[in-house]
């Protein structure tokens, strides 16, 4: 029975039961980071994104919906398309108003004036027939 105390304690010395300790330890530590990890992330929320979603929230709160709503309703509503008929008499209404200005300027300027306006007039009209004819001639 000696023999088998003697064998019992060659094999729990303190090296051994040193070694048995530290890794029981391991274990124990890698499983708490393990739990402490895995809580943190998806149980309950940190203090910062708390503070995060309270102020989304009072973001959301301050928005002024109906306000936006009201402004939309009166774009749609400002937005109408004018009648054509009313478009036509605005552009008649305007041809003759021009009409109206230039004739009243011709009245009263003095005819040497309207003489040079021809002859600009008409030598604009010649360079352009000028240009025509040399691009004309130069394409063919």
């Amino acid at each position: 029975m000696e023999v088998v105390q003697h064998r019992w304690r060659l094999r729990w010395s303190f090296k051994n039961a040193t070694i048995v300790v530290t890794l029981f330890n391991l274990i124990a530590s890698i499983f708490l980071l393990h739990s402490f990890f895995s809580s943190s992330s998806s149980s309950k929320p940190s203090s910062v994104e708390m503070y995060i979603k309270e102020a989304e929230e009072i973001r959301r709160a301050m928005l002024p919906v109906e306000l936006i709503k009201r402004v939309k309703e009166i774009q749609k509503e400002a937005y109408v398309e004018p009648d054509p008929v009313q478009q036509k008499d605005a552009k008649q209404t305007a041809a003759v108003d021009l009409i109206s200005r230039l004739n009243n300027y011709r009245s009263y300027s003095d005819s040497g004036s309207v003489k040079v306006l021809e002859e600009w007039r008409k030598r604009k009209m010649e360079r352009a027939r000028q240009r025509e004819l040399e691009k004309n001639g130069t394409t063919i």
